[in-house]
């Protein structure tokens, strides 16, 4: 019997794990608009130790053995026919392409300031934005990290780490960060945050010119919509979670009013067989927490249930977000739970781990 063609749309995190587990029971295309894997985890590594961040977090994808039996295109898809079961791609090289499908997975993520973007990028053009943002933090005497989400706490934690000296300020509007966490995991982050000289500041929520965060890493004067003097800074960080989902390439009916992709609870798009969509872009609830809670292992056994004729099992969301805040640090990795306790993991232990476990094997850099 002729194998079937899933067409996997975006080779993020979530989407790269799940072109793997698919790989050995169908004929998979996973399409990218970049030439590896460029994760949006970790950002304070990111921007503080990026070579070190680069080593799990950004691997060009002929290193990822896992993905051996995977095609891969590089580049943008602008169309999909659901009738035809055809998506259309446009190249890096500046082709267009039809690709036809069985199945079809929906993985492109989201838009979320400058470290999350869903422009076609070569690895050289990767490597520069990482040199720069670094760079440009690096030169700043004092950096103003605007936001309350995990993104925003881990960059002033890592930015007070690898930068002792700088005056480092993380503002948000509430009482208390990290609000889609368990209350206890603030509680103990805040205190690792001001014995690593963060200073932090409630109650600040920032206005936004035009009504959108700056996507740029960039001197510059905050002014606070609850009436608070204004500040300014050497570099201000932007991360206030304002995420937008890459599917202007999708139908309207597919979408929310949020613009995030309609799934049920076996990421199915309702209406659509053979559809699904998983992560930061399906709106499987409030959260959105299926690329946190290995809901690729989930999906692979429903495309499979989908091909087959099996049956489909259901997404169960967490109520917390859960996993690492700060990211890798000098003592290993702190893990939180869904309840907020945490377990810590050693540093030596983590490389291994992400390679060899999670993406099944990475050969070394050329």
């Amino acid at each position: 019997m002729m194998r079937r063609r899933v067409v996997v749309v975006g080779l993020g995190d979530t989407g790269m794990l799940t072109a793997i587990g698919l790989a050995r029971h169908a004929d998979v295309l996973g399409v990218s608009v970049k030439p590896g894997l460029l994760s949006g985890q970790e950002l304070g590594m990111r921007l503080t130790r990026p070579d070190e961040w680069a080593r799990n977090y950004w691997i060009e994808f002929g290193r990822l053995r896992g993905l051996d039996r995977v095609q891969r295109a590089h580049g943008e898809v602008i169309g999909v026919d659901l009738a035809a079961r055809t998506v259309t791609i446009h190249t890096a090289d500046g082709l267009t392409r039809t690709e036809p499908f069985d199945a079809l997975v929906i993985a492109t993520g989201v838009t979320n300031g400058f470290w999350r973007r869903p422009t076609v990028q070569s690895a050289g053009e990767i490597d520069t934005a990482i040199a720069a943002a670094h760079a440009r933090l690096a030169d700043a005497a004092s950096v103003a990290v605007i936001g309350g989400g995990a993104a925003a706490v881990n960059s002033a934690g890592n930015i007070a780490r690898r930068w002792p000296d700088k005056r480092v300020d993380l503002y948000f509007p509430r009482d208390q960060a990290l609000r889609s966490h368990h209350p206890r995991v603030w509680r103990t982050v805040s205190r690792r945050l001001e014995s690593l000289g963060v200073a932090i500041h409630s109650g600040h929520r920032a206005e936004l010119p035009h009504g959108v965060a700056p996507d740029l890493l960039d001197a510059g004067t905050v002014h606070w919509a609850t009436g608070q003097p204004d500040i300014h800074a050497d570099a201000v960080l932007w991360a206030v979670g304002q995420a937008r989902p890459n599917t202007d390439w999708l139908p309207t009916e597919l979408l929310d009013d949020g613009g995030f992709v309609r799934v049920g609870p076996d990421f199915r798009v309702p209406g659509q067989p053979g559809v699904f969509a998983i992560g930061d872009v399906a709106a499987t609830d409030p959260l959105r927490s299926s690329a946190r809670n290995r809901g690729d292992k989930l999906l692979v056994r429903n495309v499979r249930a989908e091909l087959t004729g099996g049956r489909m099992r259901q997404f169960r969301p967490r109520p917390h977000r859960w996993g690492s805040v700060l990211g890798p640090q000098p003592d290993g990795l702190q893990v939180f739970m869904p309840t907020g306790h945490s377990f810590r993991m050693p540093a030596w232990s983590l490389t291994p781990i992400i390679q060899r476990t999670i993406y099944r094997g990475v050969r070394p850099p050329r």
